[in-house]
């Protein structure tokens, strides 16, 4: 029988259902994005305009003069309250927190973190928290995912990809770049590239996205339109990408330095959100659009509208505010702000870079910023051109984000992704590939048939024991084959088994009467077939033509399956050349030439 062709994907029944899952969940996720945007409108005016109302007012607008220091220790000291008595995972900002329940938490969470995560965030950013929402709303869309996955019946794996679709879903109805989320659950949630888990992840930003039009319309969140760059932009786009990537790791550095500075206070965790709040209180007080989301300011850094010196201080006052703030771990999101200090960035630099429009400049650095800070630069790439639809900047945001990724990648051991997560005791490798097992199949492997000595299955245990057990013994293990189908493997475990139930005259193949034999096929990958001699606890299978004849054609065994893992050594570390450089004299050229 002719072994099936070759598939570039492995294929799931599954699937269907799980999209289907994961299309509801976008669903949920958009309206938990509603429900925590609502939040932080309403206690953004309860707090700082003394009325319920869901209507839009910046902090910034307030008239409460040196009290405003106060409202934000207000809403730390409630988030505290509820980390203390509700749960304790609506700290942080959120994504690290998902990837460490997908990577070791089986993608588990629990029904708190989906009602206290909005909640605290609503608190602390409508308290003028300096945080952006997409952080809480990943958390919250997760949680949906994860809760969802657990009423059913699916394997960890399937619950992984629900979680994702629900983070990946939330993310695309606050900021309306379904691309962008699809590309943030490859760079950083799904550890993986495979149809399974990307299919259902892009049809839930796909359902977000048409879902977001009925709460927030259909317009990008900062639209604009610069004019093409010069070829002179691209010494720019490098100042540019290099500035990003040393402001990305100066943020990431102080933020992490915060955290063992508060982890030093001689108070219990409970009070640091509050004392955290007093910097941004008196970061409010000195200046007020530094407070909560910023969304305005971003859109102003963007067209222009912040004077220098403005737009110089805003970025020294929120880059303090927001690194103690979350340093304190208090609960809120990172890309907002990092969008916001990227953009400040981009102004300060915008009068002194050539080869662009001036308002290129703070887009290109808020994409850097972000691309470096997340260590996802594809999707700070697609994030900035899905918030402005600017066209004309999509050459210089790949330039300046591939350079500030570059330069963070060097400089920094992990990002502010996974320090958190390495600070527990686990760690992240972030770079992934063709696993060298995914690609190589069992029949490029395993000892073939001609090569084995086989077992007739008629012989006797007597007779099994002294002709292959004996001191010229030269396999651990041999096939037995009765009537052209193989029985089994029979090592000197099995045959100390089979002689201690039965007479020596018994024949070999009475030991595997009561069982059917584990096998492998060619065609199987060999990752399939390592995963199953590590689930059997076995040292080698037989490889059969097909499961129905039993023929066997070879044995393959767990030192076999470590010629896949050489040949990947050598293409990583054997250096080559197969064409040897001549030296030309241009002398003996240009004579010949002459001639």
């Amino acid at each position: 029988m002719n072994a099936p062709h070759k598939r570039d994907f492995s294929t799931n029944e599954r699937l269907p259902r799980i999209a289907l899952l994961a299309a509801g969940i976008g669903l949920l996720s958009t309206l938990a994005a509603f429900v925590l945007l609502s939040l932080i409108r309403l206690f953004t005016n309860l707090f700082f305009f003394q009325q319920f109302s869901f209507a839009e007012h910046s902090p910034a607008t307030n008239t409460l003069g040196a009290w405003v220091i106060a409202i934000p220790v207000i809403g730390g000291l409630i988030v505290g309250l509820m980390a203390r008595f509700g749960s304790e995972k609506i700290r942080g900002h959120g994504i690290p927190e998902a990837i460490e329940a997908i990577l070791f938490g089986k993608s588990r969470m629990s029904p708190k973190v989906a009602i206290l995560k909005p909640l605290s965030s609503g608190v602390v950013i409508g308290s003028g928290g300096p945080f952006g929402a997409e952080g809480p709303i990943i958390m919250t869309g997760g949680a949906l995912g994860s809760l969802i996955a657990q009423c059913v019946h699916v394997t960890a794996a399937e619950r992984k990809t629900l979680l994702v679709a629900g983070a990946a879903a939330g993310m695309t109805a606050v900021f309306g770049t379904p691309v962008a989320a699809v590309l943030l659950a490859v760079e950083l949630l799904l550890f993986e590239w495979r149809p399974r888990s990307f299919l259902p992840v892009a049809l839930a930003c796909a359902v977000a996205g048409f879902a977001r039009a009925v709460f927030f319309g259909v317009d990008p969140l900062f639209p604009l339109t610069t004019a093409a760059p010069t070829p002179v932009a691209l010494l720019s786009c490098i100042v540019a990408g290099l500035l990003s990537g040393m402001l990305a790791c100066g943020l990431s550095a102080a933020l992490y330095r915060v955290e063992d500075t508060f982890a030093k206070l001689p108070v219990h965790w409970m009070w640091w959100p509050a004392l955290g709040a007093i910097v941004i209180g008196i970061g409010g007080w000195l200046e007020p659009r530094a407070l909560g989301v910023g969304y305005d300011v971003i859109g102003d850094l963007l067209h222009q509208h912040i004077a220098l010196k403005i737009a110089l201080a805003l970025l020294v006052v929120k880059a303090v505010m927001w690194v103690i703030a979350l340093g304190s771990g208090t609960s809120g999101g990172v890309l907002a702000p990092l969008l916001m200090l990227g953009a400040g960035l981009g102004t300060v630099l915008s009068p002194v870079l050539p080869g662009g429009d001036p308002a290129l400049w703070p887009l290109v650095c808020m994409a850097a910023t972000l691309g470096a800070t997340l260590g996802a630069p594809l999707t700070a790439i697609v994030f900035a051109f899905g918030l402005t639809h600017d066209a004309n900047a999509l050459l210089p945001l790949l330039a300046a984000t591939l350079v500030a990724h570059g330069f963070a990648t060097v400089v920094m051991k992990r990002s502010i992704m996974t320090e958190k997560i390495a600070r527990r005791g686990y760690h992240i490798y972030r770079e992934y590939g063709v696993d060298p097992l995914e690609r190589h199949d069992i029949g490029e492997v395993m000892t073939s048939a001609d090569r084995l000595v086989v077992i007739d299955g008629a012989a006797t245990l007597d007779t099994v024991e002294t002709q292959y057990f004996g001191a010229t013994q030269t396999h651990r293990a041999y096939p037995v084959v009765q009537n052209g189908r193989l029985l089994g493997l029979v090592d000197r475990a099995t045959l100390d088994a089979q002689r201690a139930r039965a007479g020596a005259d018994t024949p070999i193949s009475a030991a595997f009467a009561d069982r059917a034999p584990a096998v492998a096929l060619a065609h199987e990958p060999c990752r399939v077939v390592a995963s199953r001699l590590a689930m059997l606890g076995l040292e080698r299978l037989p490889v059969v033509a097909d499961e129905q004849s039993l023929r066997i054609t070879g044995i393959v065994s767990r030192s076999d399956l470590i010629k896949p893992a050489l040949q990947h050594f050598d293409d990583e570390h054997k250096r080559e050349r197969f064409r040897p450089v001549v030296p030309v004299n241009l002398r003996d050229f240009g004579s010949r030439k002459a001639g």
